[in-house]
């Protein structure tokens, strides 16, 4: 028997930095964080390694980032979600610094900025070289704890979104040691953080398992691009799990791809290495393949290695390799989710009173592939947007409608899904691997219906399957070409499975 408990304010669940950047806007508001483990554990934000892309230095601007970001986006950006994003760049850089992130600085003061891959510009703000994720969201929760009107509970798992009659979220029912605890709010605000999980081979926690995207379906809201998932070329291929990144910045520092015999991956052009993730994840992956290995040879940065770059230098030390003297062997791995639930700049979903920031959610900046260090950026520029609307909120009045929690995987049945997602849902997908996850999936529900990572996993699967071309971060061997037009998948309110899809289009 689960127990109710009344909150008037935003119900934040999530606590990387979409969802903290969230509730230190909301105030004065009264805010409850709840997360599934202590603050700064099992998010993604903790451990990403690049930094934050912003126009920050003489030569560059927003409108130049925002080219940047639409031409990876291979012809499904939202120009106007972009605008608001970039243009939000120095503001939120700054703001980030204002609260203690410790971003590396020239001697003039000026943020040190780095180049990745796909930008035409140095912009990306990096703290310790490959240490920002951490050292910024180590800001905020130092900000989080002493802020008066943020209460965390660091002990809750959502299971389910609570309705009332008229559709409105009112509410979700949170997990806390066991027992099943109904929140109801004003506003719901999910930052779950993204899907990698559901893949064996990732480079994020793998208790990130979609389930935010899920819970929001099965509630009635709007799903957008499922299908595009983010694999990183370079996640350090020494049998761990999740598997540790080596960030991209070291490409920019001269770091080639290369296979065991030395030869380069993508070509002996000084930019070669530079491409949009996709391009070399799917270099990395046919390396792999066709069993000539793919490494990373870090030989060209040189001895600071271990100084502008401490968290792969540790990494690979723990592993038994110096990457000083030996390149690094490197495999593709999910690493971001770009679709997920439909939400605007302010994280307003189809649904009233659900909010959606982060990487749960599908703002359309991202399109079909992430241009690098934007994530963290949109994390804390449209985290502070969501929660000022989110404070904004008022609790409905109508009566909520009965609900329960969805059914937990056996840790086998877990297993068995990462290893078919990575497997047949992976860098390079077709007909038949889709049609073989989804048969795989369908004998997991059989289990455990209604258990928010199948259903993610489907939404993922079925959406990638009716998806017959290959662009960005989605590629399929039988259908290798884009499409003439571009077009969004979005799915909306299915309970049993994805059947139809609505298309909006764009020139590709």
């Amino acid at each position: 028997m689960s127990r109710t408990v009344r909150h008037d304010g935003p119900l934040i669940i999530g606590g990387g930095l979409a969802g903290l950047s969230a509730a230190l806007e909301a105030g004065p508001r009264k805010v409850l964080v709840v997360t599934p483990a202590p603050l700064l554990q099992a998010c993604s934000s903790a451990w990403a390694q690049g930094g934050v892309a912003a126009a920050l230095s003489a030569g560059d601007d927003p409108a130049l980032h925002a080219a940047d970001t639409a031409a990876a986006g291979s012809g499904l950006v939202e120009a106007a979600a972009v605008e608001a994003l970039t243009g939000d760049g120095r503001a939120t850089v700054e703001w980030l610094a204002r609260l203690g992130a410790p971003f590396d600085r020239d001697a003039a003061g000026g943020f040190v900025v780095s180049l990745e891959a796909a930008h035409s510009r140095a912009r990306v703000a990096r703290v310790g070289g490959d240490g920002a994720g951490r050292a910024i969201l180590s800001a905020l929760v130092t900000a989080v704890r002493a802020a008066p009107h943020i209460e965390v509970q660091e002990d809750g798992r959502l299971r389910s979104l609570i309705r009332d009659g008229a559709g409105r979220i009112r509410g979700a029912v949170i997990e806390r040691n066991g027992r099943l605890v109904e929140v109801l709010a004003p506003a719901v605000v999910l930052a779950t953080g993204g899907a990698g999980g559901l893949f064996a081979r990732t480079t994020t926690p793998s208790t990130l398992l979609g389930e935010g995207m899920a819970a929001a379906w099965l509630a009635g809201a709007e799903i957008l691009d499922p299908e595009f998932m983010q694999f990183h070329p370079t996640a350090i291929d020494v049998g761990l799990d999740p598997m540790p990144l080596a960030t991209e910045a070291l490409r920019g520092e001269g770091a080639r791809l290369v296979d065991r015999d030395g030869a380069f991956l993508l070509g002996a052009a000084a930019d070669a290495d530079l491409q949009p993730r996709d391009v070399v994840a799917r270099a990395v992956f046919a390396a792999q393949a066709e069993g000539r290995g793919a490494f990373l040879d870090c030989r060209a940065v040189g001895a600071h290695l271990a100084e502008e770059f401490p968290a792969v230098f540790a990494a690979c030390m723990r592993a038994g390799l110096d990457p000083r003297e030996t390149p690094i062997p490197v495999a593709a791995a999910a690493h971001y989710h770009m679709g997920g639930i439909a939400a605007g700049t302010d994280g307003r979903t189809s649904l009233p009173g659900l909010f959606a920031v982060g990487e749960c959610a599908a703002t359309g900046v991202h399109g079909a592939n992430r241009l690098a260090s934007n994530s963290l950026l949109e994390a804390a520029a449209f985290g502070r947007r969501t929660g000022r609307a989110a404070a904004g909120e008022t609790s409905g009045g109508g009566e909520t409608l009965p609900t329960s929690a969805a059914p937990d995987l056996t840790a086998g049945a877990l297993q068995i899904l990462r290893e078919t997602m990575s497997r047949d849902v992976g860098v390079m997908r077709d007909a038949a691997g889709l049609a073989a996850a989804l048969a795989v999936i369908a004998g997991l529900e059989a289990d455990a219906p209604g258990a928010l990572p199948l259903v993610a996993a489907r939404l993922i699967a079925e959406a990638a399957l009716e998806r017959r071309e290959s662009r960005g971060g989605h590629f399929r061997r039988d259908f290798p070409d884009a499409a003439s037009v571009a077009r969004h998948t979005r799915l909306g309110a299915q309970p049993q499975a994805v059947k139809s899809f609505a298309r909006s289009e764009r020139a590709a």
